[in-house]
């Protein structure tokens, strides 16, 4: 029998993720703190809990995908909490893209009353869920991986153990900087050749012919002949990761300008798509 699923976080990837569960035949409850993104699945069978600490009762394995460590604290640790006293022997897979530190602190937390916790951030967006190709890094115990590796299976195309708790969330944040590297890159490329009287529409072609070509650059490049800057990332998002990782020890020449970069952006930005950057260069 297929274990019980709770997700909290009915968010642009949360939605897309549980209906993959739902299609490879989890059962899954859901709670979300704004009240009202579950009648996405009115059409399905769904239960709903009005409480984390609800939630958790009446499943094995909870799925947390929210946006920051303080509303991790929040869901784990407020009041009607993950965490409330008397519940014992479930795994919690922090799918959020947080920090190492809060994972610590959280999966402590859960070993203390006879619960596990894995980190497990992914890379991919909304595409990549209704795709099932997300790459899943987690962190925690390894046995406890095994344990649950089939319910990462119908989100993704790798799920892979990279170490102790907070190493899921170390990886998501390196790949992420990455990212930020790639988006500002790309913007700052265009904009040149174009100072020098080269049309986006051939250098795209070039960069995508070339040994540089990727799927990545080849959606954003398309997004910026396009003009269309709505968000499948938000610049936000990278904004704050990047901050996650600059609290981790980032100090590189390129990490340090991706940084500035894209904390400048964000006022103006930061609710249109990643490379929207272009624009704020």
């Amino acid at each position: 029998m297929k274990q019980k699923i709770g997700f909290i976080g009915l968010g642009r990837m949360g939605i897309p993720m549980i209906s993959r569960l739902l299609e490879v035949g989890y059962p899954v409850t859901v709670y979300n703190r704004t009240p009202g993104k579950e009648t996405s699945f009115a059409d399905k069978s769904i239960s709903v809990a009005f409480s984390p600490e609800e939630l958790i009762k009446i499943t094995d394995v909870v799925i947390v995908m929210v946006s920051d460590d303080q509303a991790i604290r929040d869901i784990f640790t407020g009041q009607g909490g993950l965490l409330s006293p008397g519940v014992s022997g479930k795994v919690i897979l922090n799918m959020s893209t947080v920090s190492a530190q809060v994972s610590k602190e959280m999966a402590e937390l859960c070993r203390q009353q006879g619960n596990q916790y894995l980190d497990a951030p992914v890379s991919g967006s909304v595409k990549q869920v209704e795709t099932g190709t997300l790459v899943v890094m987690v962190g925690g115990e390894e046995d406890v991986f095994w344990q649950v590796k089939s319910i990462f299976d119908p989100l993704s195309k790798l799920a892979i153990h990279v170490g102790g708790t907070g190493a899921g969330n170390s990886a998501k944040l390196a790949v992420n900087t990455l990212l930020g590297i790639m988006s500002q890159g790309l913007a700052e490329v265009v904009l040149f050749a174009k100072e020098n009287g080269i049309q986006s529409e051939d250098l795209l072609s070039i960069i995508q012919n070339s040994a540089m070509g990727n799927t990545y650059m080849k959606i954003k490049g398309e997004a910026i002949l396009q003009e269309n800057y709505q968000a499948a990332f938000a610049l936000k998002h990278i904004a704050k990761d990047l901050r996650l990782a600059k609290q981790s020890g980032l100090n590189s020449p390129l990490g340090e300008t991706v940084f500035k970069t894209f904390q400048e952006a964000e006022a103006e930005y930061g609710e249109e798509d990643i490379i929207a950057v272009i624009k704020s260069l």
